[in-house]
């Protein structure tokens, strides 16, 4: 079967509520920029570079060497940064509220 990267964006928009958060996650990035949400630079920018890669037409293993394993990088690269990605949101997200409530801190056990 064989991917193309338009195709491989459609199935990645497709992880539950992907759609509905990509405005969450620039109003995500924005605050992190300001120094307002604060998280490792890895969880935002790892995520959105692995984005990045996969729409850019530069690729480690190119689609047109060779067909099927040239998908597998990219779909590889999205089966890693979309649950991050959407984890990270909710993370965000549970903030944000804790914010409009005036609660500054809380203590969080990470589920695996």
């Amino acid at each position: 079967m064989k991917y193309k990267k338009v195709e491989l964006l459609k199935e990645a928009i497709k992880h539950k509520g992907f759609i509905q958060k990509v405005p969450v996650v620039w109003r995500m990035v924005k605050l992190w920029r300001k120094g307002e949400y604060k998280t490792s630079a890895i969880d935002i920018v790892l995520p959105l570079l692995g984005l990045l890669y996969v729409i850019s037409p530069i690729d480690l293993i190119p689609e047109i060497a060779v067909p099927f394993i040239g998908s597998l990088d990219d779909l590889a690269v999205l089966a890693v940064i979309i649950p991050k990605l959407m984890k990270e949101v909710d993370k965000f997200l549970l903030w944000e509220a804790m914010q409009k409530e005036g609660i500054t801190t809380i203590d969080v056990e990470e589920v695996k």
